[in-house]
């Protein structure tokens, strides 16, 4: 059982933390490629490169909208609701506040990116990290945006949505009581769940919350895409096709490739629509496996929870998705097909 931090330097608020060296690198950065833009240009005039920087741009495009609404989120509840009333309406017994954690993914129309912040507010809010975690994995998956998407994306195959729905719910709360059975309190960072004592109106402490969780995420979530870029240019494709159709390199491959392609869980049914060579159990397992864990997002959580954190729960995360995926698979869709 994992119990909150209370160190006696709580009282200080982390939205008065001194700004990050970050910011001037980047503009240092920016000013640099602007003055040799002209040797620049036709050096990076290479197909990989295009391709990479495509994929790159597309990633941020995708997932930036909602970040930003997890952020608002965020600062909404540091400045709305007051601290302790989010973990008096959960249930005391934590393995039925996990299960009701997935089950209020739903309210959260947002991708993996937005789930971010707003896990960690709740932490911050005093909710258990195994609950926080439970509605970090369900809001990006199985929202009404994401299940209506899926529904347009495979027309006439309602079981596979009612598939991907169980396998993502299922994923999240099995996540959420093994954490809280096996997780530790210093495997998340202090920073993640040492509670905010802001001082201000409300609007102040709004602002004052979304801009740090923007900076804070938007560093990372630049990270992650430029991860999957690269992977997505030095991965053979041609390879990952070919192996997909045995049944069990098929199951393996796409897991992998969700984590890979770093896709926004609103879009990434039109993706594994677009695969309809292969059966629909692995494509299954690419929706469920891809809003739980892909670059991006391990490069969110590493830079949101720590690195310690991120080194567990992405492996546990990327097997229990795996795993329940084929099983709700097996059973909703019939088999292999």
């Amino acid at each position: 059982m994992i119990t909150r931090r209370s160190p006696a330097s709580a009282g200080r608020s982390t939205l008065a933390a001194p700004p990050r060296p970050s910011l001037a690198v980047l503009c240092g950065v920016l000013v640099l490629a602007a003055l040799w833009r002209g040797w620049l240009g036709p050096a990076l005039d290479v197909a990989a490169v295009r391709t990479g920087a495509t994929v790159f741009v597309a990633v941020c495009v995708q997932a930036l909208p909602f970040l930003v609404l997890g952020v608002v989120v965020s600062g909404a509840i540091a400045a709305i609701v007051p601290a302790g009333l989010t973990r008096r309406l959960l249930p005391r017994n934590e393995i039925a506040a996990v299960g009701v954690a997935g089950l209020a993914g739903i309210a959260l129309p947002g991708c993996e990116c937005a789930s971010v912040p707003v896990a960690r507010r709740l932490m911050r809010q005093g909710v258990p990290v195994p609950v926080a975690l439970a509605f970090l994995l369900a809001a990006p998956a199985v929202n009404p945006v994401v299940l209506v998407a899926t529904a347009v994306a495979f027309p006439g195959v309602p079981s596979l949505v009612l598939a991907r729905f169980l396998g993502s719910l299922g994923t999240s709360v099995v996540v959420g009581w093994l954490w809280a059975r096996f997780g530790r309190e210093e495997w998340v960072a202090g920073r993640a769940v040492v509670p905010d004592r802001p001082s201000g109106s409300r609007w102040a402490v709004f602002v004052a919350t979304a801009r740090s969780d923007l900076v804070d995420s938007g560093g990372f979530l630049v990270l992650g895409a430029s991860a999957a870029a690269c992977l997505n240019v030095l991965l053979p494709s041609s390879w990952l096709w070919a192996v997909g159709r045995s049944p069990v390199l098929g199951v393996v491959v796409l897991a992998v490739l969700a984590v890979v392609l770093a896709l926004c869980s609103a879009a990434d049914s039109f993706v594994a629509a677009s695969l309809a060579t292969l059966p629909l159990l692995p494509r299954l397992v690419f929706l469920v496996v891809g809003p739980a864990v892909d670059v991006k997002l391990i490069a969110l959580q590493a830079g949101t929870f720590g690195r310690a954190f991120a080194a567990r729960f992405a492996p546990l995360t990327f097997v229990v998705a795996v795993c329940v995926s084929v099983a709700v698979g097996l059973c909703v869709l019939g088999g292999y097909r």
